[in-house]
Order: structure tokens, then C-alpha cells, then sequence
């Protein structure tokens, strides 16, 4: 084998390597984006969420005139 056919194998698999690790790239890119939006839905449900428990809690006391005692094994 000569060197420059050496060498145009050895640039033929870089040029392959790039390829594959620029898919990669592209997927693991595709899933990070994914999870953030996932994150991003989850924490506005848990903000909602935990607006509505305060807001049942505030009702709670208004009903009742004052705030709940504490559980008897506390």
C-alpha cells in the first residue's frame, strides 16, 4: 500500500468517525432538548400545584376562624 493510499484510508475512516459522532451529537442534542421541556412542563405543574395547596390551606383557615392546632403527637 503506498502512503497516499495510506493516508486517503486513514482520512476515509476520520471522515466516517466525524459522521457518526456528528449523529451523536445531533441525538444526544435532540434528548437534552426533550428533557428540558419535560423539566420546564413539570416545574409550572408543581408551581400550579403548590398554589392550589396554599390557596386550600388559606380557605381552611378563613373556614375555621383560625389556624389548626398542631397533631396531638407533635
Amino acid at each position: 500500500m503506498s502512503d497516499t493510499q495510506a493516508l486517503q484510508a486513514r482520512i476515509d475512516r476520520l471522515e466516517t468517525r466525524l459522521t457518526y459522532q456528528e449523529e451523536t451529537i445531533e441525538d444526544l442534542n435532540k434528548t437534552v432538548t426533550a428533557q428540558w421541556k419535560q423539566i420546564d412542563s413539570l416545574t409550572r405543574q408543581v408551581a400550579a400545584l403548590r398554589d392550589r395547596v396554599q390557596e386550600a390551606e388559606h380557605t381552611a383557615r378563613l373556614s375555621t376562624g383560625r389556624e389548626e392546632p398542631p397533631p396531638p403527637h407533635y
